[in-house]
């Protein structure tokens, strides 16, 4: 049975139901064996049934409209665990699962949780809480125990007796009614504790979030998403996870960082989200091994005669470049970056050898993807343009267009908990929320990103610098990893703009023959001030840090801006 792009879901509960008969057989979830080359799948009906048999036995042990936590790494323990809570018990809270405990147990006070499912990582902090008795929570539930030991409870038990409920006629679960407008997750944004805040989405948010990016893209039941970005991070949540489970599509775990390429390989991916970070990687080594191999300008005349072909409709691409498609197993076919803004010249690069990469953007605020490109409507360096059920509008804008993106719509929050001077500040009356980033649109309706507008730096004149835009600049250079813009206080009230590289040893060592942190510097300064030759005198950088330490970062791989200066500012 086809795709019904304009299929509509109530809430989550539907999407399941009405999605389940059409993909029953098709594998939802693959795994690896200890048997090379050897796979193991879960499909879309068993998740199901294991979502009503898990929903069934928390409801029985009494947790109906209760709130609870989930956190581990990204496995399937964790989908099944959100969806039985989500689809007819109560409340899902997915937490960081990077946090330190300190934090971990902030926000298990601050959501008033009263259950989590958690893996072995987290035995200990479990533990601790579960001697105090300081928190909320009455059921401790872990993924990795095989039976319910020492008061701590077995997901897997509870599944079991879940079935076993099932069959005896409990159906307290199946027949739950889903309120799809109140709250039914609590997520919280990235940052310390104190200023993280509780974000309330209402399956309403999801669903709407979700028929948009199925009526956006072309993925589908034989396709297979790599899952690598935290899903407790609503971009993976939604994107990578929900999402791909309406469509039938099938989901692999990716085994870490440096597994990547190889777990592309192994599962015959076809689609990824990731951030661009890693897809700045992806392109830098790929072009690093073109080079090794001395086949560069090869690949170039190839660039050149394929995008000329491409003018009439012809493409060779894929058949061009078999090689690096067949070193990312062959099928890769669609990579959606999110979370920050991603280097023109990677996305340009990948697309000129036949990958279709493209830009997402959102917020949790918004379930979260706003707007993005598809292979067929983007436009280098633009985030593409807005979803079907949500209108954008541009705040104050200055001279060049730039303002404040605004957005309204079905998939904006309910506000955040418990904060209602901050949901107030956020949201406007009239429902337009403030992004807090800078940006203009095209007279095509194409959305540019300037930058955060908390990150801009107002130097003395007026003049604005967007540190966003100065970074993709610096990354480019040979040998820097990444970058960070920052405005250094001065006496006389103005800011020095000034720049800190990550460097890799690797590169540099192998480019420029040395390890010696003075010439590092030097040699990264003369291309600074290359790049300062192409710009107006005030966006000059005149100050320089390197280190080959990383920056402090989220989970999702964005740099903590505020960190980092406190840092360099010390």
């Amino acid at each position: 049975m086809s795709l019904d792009k304009n299929m509509e879901f109530r809430d989550l509960k539907d999407m399941l139901k009405k999605t389940g008969d059409i993909y029953a057989d098709r594998p939802a979830y693959i795994f690896k064996t200890d048997k090379e080359g050897e796979f193991n799948t879960i499909s879309h009906k068993q998740f199901r049934d294991d979502i009503n048999a898990l929903g069934t036995a928390l409801i029985d042990i009494g947790l109906k409209d209760k709130r609870v936590a989930v956190i581990s790494e990204n496995r399937y323990e964790w989908g099944l665990a959100y969806l039985a809570v989500a689809t007819g018990t109560g409340i899902i809270v997915p937490l960081d699962k990077s946090l330190p405990n300190n934090e971990i147990e902030s926000l298990i006070e601050r959501s008033e949780v009263e259950a989590i499912f958690y893996s072995s990582k987290y035995d200990e902090i479990m533990d601790k809480l579960r001697k105090e008795g300081t928190t909320r929570i009455k059921y401790f539930i872990s993924m990795d125990l095989t039976k319910n030991t020492n008061g701590i409870y077995s997901q897997k038990e509870l599944l079991e007796q879940g079935k076993k409920l099932l069959e005896s006629g409990n159906t307290k679960f199946i027949d739950a009614e889903i309120d799809n407008e109140g709250m039914g997750i609590m997520l919280f944004t990235s940052g310390t504790t104190a200023q993280s805040k509780a974000v309330m989405l209402s399956h309403k948010n999801i669903c709407n979030n979700v028929q948009d990016i199925r009526k956006r893209f072309d993925v589908n039941e034989y396709d297979t998403m790599l899952s690598f970005l935290p899903l407790h991070h609503t971009f993976e949540s939604t994107v990578g996870f929900i999402y791909p489970i309406s469509i039938g599509c099938c989901i692999a775990f990716c085994e870490g960082i440096r597994h990547i390429a190889d777990n592309i390989k192994e599962y015959k991916i076809t689609v990824m989200i990731t951030v661009p970070i890693l897809c700045e990687n992806m392109y830098k080594k790929i072009m690093k091994s073109i080079k090794k191999k001395g086949k560069l300008e090869t690949v170039k005349k190839g660039i050149k005669i394929s995008q000329f072909l491409l003018k009439f409709g012809i493409d060779i691409r894929k058949k061009l470049f078999k090689e690096i498609h067949e070193n990312l197993g062959g099928k890769l076919k669609l990579i959606v970056a999110g979370g920050a803004a991603l280097d023109p010249d990677s996305e340009k690069g990948f697309n000129e050898l036949g990958f279709d990469v493209v830009q997402g953007y959102g917020l949790t605020e918004t379930s979260p993807v706003i707007a993005a490109e598809t292979p067929k409507c983007h436009r280098l360096g633009s985030i593409g343009k807005v979803f079907p059920s949500l209108e954008v509008r541009i705040d104050n804008p200055n001279e060049e267009g730039i303002g404040e993106l605004l957005v309204k719509g079905p998939t904006v929050m309910i506000g955040y908990y418990q904060n209602e001077e901050a949901t107030a500040e956020t949201i406007e009356k009239d429902g337009w929320l403030h992004t807090g980033d800078l940006a203009k649109i095209d007279k095509d309706g194409f959305i540019y990103i300037s930058g955060r507008k908390k990150n801009v730096i107002v130097l003395k004149n007026g003049k604005n610098i967007y540190p966003e835009e100065l970074e993709a600049l610096v990354n480019k250079i040979e040998g820097v990893k990444e970058s960070f813009i920052y405005g250094k206080p001065e006496t006389d009230g103005d800011y020095k703009i000034c720049c800190k590289v990550v460097y890799d040893k690797e590169v540099i060592e192998e480019i420029y023959n040395t390890t010696n942190e003075d010439e590092i510097k030097d040699i990264i300064w003369k291309e600074i001030k290359i790049i300062n030759k192409t710009m107006p005198a005030y966006k000059y950088i005149r100050e320089l840090i390197v280190t080959d330490e990383d920056f402090i970062k989220t989970t999702t791989q964005k740099i903590k801006r505020h960190e980092e200066l406190k840092r360099v500012l010390k």
